[in-house]
């Protein structure tokens, strides 16, 4: 067994469009390894639908693997002891894997498997999965034409047949959620997992519903099939970036010169669809060169604004934390968005950036806090996506406009006849539209006639929007003057902002 190669999987759960497995292939027999770790499952920002997503994923990818004749290990541990003990039992020369922009944990695991690797004189190669670029630091002006250039490589077909190591250890029993000692998810209403649930997402969106794509992505009552909704197949790649990137330009090729109105808007859905994709791996970049950012703010300048140990937070900033988790905010938008996410591990973006406004504007909280819950309950998450996001809407980043969101705003432009709202909230079911953006203004007569008690029946809002967002914006634009003045602003420019007009530009 001295010729065999381990692909190790990650975060890449397929076996089509995978390099690292045909490139092992070439080398010698194929085994497959994938490993839970302990480290992963007692994560902060690990869930219970997380890891079934994951399990449900692999069951489907250890049957592909076996039709080509390999197998996949499924283990238990962390990855340096679990590579040792597989050592031992069958020596192998090569260690293949992905590339993987991950959070603090997966870094420091990486590096232990290098340094692991080093010491058994193994062999381990690792392949670029996105398009980000690894060592590329502040050299931004390439970036764009190198990510193109990626995502036009040719797609990996599946192997048909691979070579399994002799004496190779049979395929187990996968284990359960119990078996890993983690309770059911709570996610009733969470996608499927796997490639072929991703496959089918992408010919839906591509073939059909991309057209609502430009226009329906904003609110939650159309983002449900308006967006994409490939985000956990990206992150648990179950479809690699490449062959979706492909797919969208296939189909806009495909649409030719015709120009009715469906064609139109079709066209322009799926430019702007690309226009994510590169957004995507633009914002993991950011982690890639600054992994720190996970932790602390992007720029010092902004050190101070917030109080970041939670330890140390007022009774009353505990209070509108919890009920930010739980949504009973009395912000009719904040809750039902909440709610929904907590049933589903996903809503659209513009709801998740309201999410983290309003816990990091008009709660006022340090950032990192809110960011590991909505990590746990994010189906999707990708922390180089998760963090870097979470700062620029936490204004903490001085090179982005200061989005302060206004919930009653967002219920009357994304959401105006209570739609969304009162599937998620059903104490609001009787109340007019015309107080659904902010319920706790009827009169105790309207109340008790739409029978929603406010301060009893749903919250009286946890702070004074028009204050709270008042004083936010006020200490936002004092701390990036400040910000400006010392200069941090243009080298976290330099490192970090996007060479494009636009990270959502259309290419025309």
């Amino acid at each position: 067994m001295a010729d065999t190669q381990v692909v190790w999987f990650k975060r890449d759960l397929r076996i089509a469009d995978h390099a690292p497995l045909l490139r092992a292939s070439r080398a010698g027999p194929v085994l497959g390894l994938y490993v839970l770790e302990p480290s992963w499952l007692s994560a902060p920002t690990t869930d219970s639908s997380h890891v079934q997503f994951v399990l449900d994923s692999l069951l489907e990818l250890r049957e592909a693997l076996e039709a080509t004749g390999a197998r996949l290990l499924v283990q238990q541990g962390e990855v340096t002891g679990v590579l040792d003990r597989l050592f031992e039992t069958h020596p192998f020369a090569g260690l293949w894997s992905h590339e993987e922009t991950g959070d603090d944990r997966s870094y420091q695991r990486d590096k232990a498997v290098a340094r692991w690797a080093r010491s058994r004189e193994v062999h381990w190669t690792e392949v670029p999965q996105f398009g980000v670029l690894r060592g590329s630091g502040p050299k931004r002006r390439q970036w764009a034409s190198q990510w193109t250039a990626r995502m036009s490589k040719p797609v990996y077909p599946a192997p048909d047949q691979l070579r399994s190591p002799e004496g190779a250890p049979e395929s187990e029993t996968l284990p359960s959620l119990a078996g890993l000692g983690l309770p059911p998810s709570r996610k009733t209403e969470s996608v499927s997992s796997g490639r072929a649930a991703g496959l089918a997402t992408l010919r839906s969106f591509i073939r059909e519903r991309a057209e609502g794509y430009r226009s329906g992505i904003s609110s939650p009552v159309s983002a449900w099939t308006a967006s994409s909704r490939l985000s956990p197949y990206i992150a648990y790649g179950n479809l690699s970036l490449k062959e979706i990137f492909q797919s969208a330009q296939l189909r806009l090729h495909g649409l030719g010169g015709r120009r009715s109105a469906s064609v139109q808007h079709t066209r322009e859905g799926l430019e702007a669809f690309e226009s994510r994709l590169r957004w995507h791996c633009h914002f993991i970049q950011k982690l890639e060169d600054e992994p720190a950012l996970e932790f602390r703010n992007l720029n010092p300048a902004f050190d101070g604004l917030r109080e970041e140990d939670p330890d140390r937070w007022t009774v009353e900033d505990q209070a509108g934390f919890e009920a930010w988790k739980e949504g009973r905010t009395g912000f009719p938008m904040v809750d039902a968005v909440m709610r929904a996410l907590q049933a589903g591990g996903w809503v659209n973006f513009r709801m998740r950036a309201m999410l983290v406004s309003f816990a990091t504007h008009q709660l006022w909280l340090h950032w990192r806090e809110p960011a590991l819950f909505l990590a746990r309950h994010f189906l999707d998450y990708e922390p180089g996506i998760h963090f870097s996001q979470f700062q620029m809407q936490a204004g903490t980043t001085g090179i982005a406009a200061n989005r302060v969101y206004s919930p009653a705003k967002q219920v009357r432009d994304q959401d105006p006849t209570g739609v969304f709202i009162r599937r998620w909230i059903p104490e609001l079911e009787a109340v007019p539209d015309a107080h659904m953006p902010e319920p706790h203004r009827m009169t105790r007569e309207a109340q008790s006639k739409f029978g929603c008690r406010i301060g009893k029946d749903y919250p009286v809002p946890i702070v004074a929007p028009g204050r709270a967002m008042a004083q936010a914006r006020a200490k936002l634009e004092e701390a990036k003057k400040r910000a400006e003045a010392s200069g941090r602003n243009h080298e976290v420019l330099r490192r970090h902002g996007s060479r494009r007009r636009s990270p959502f530009a259309s290419r025309r």
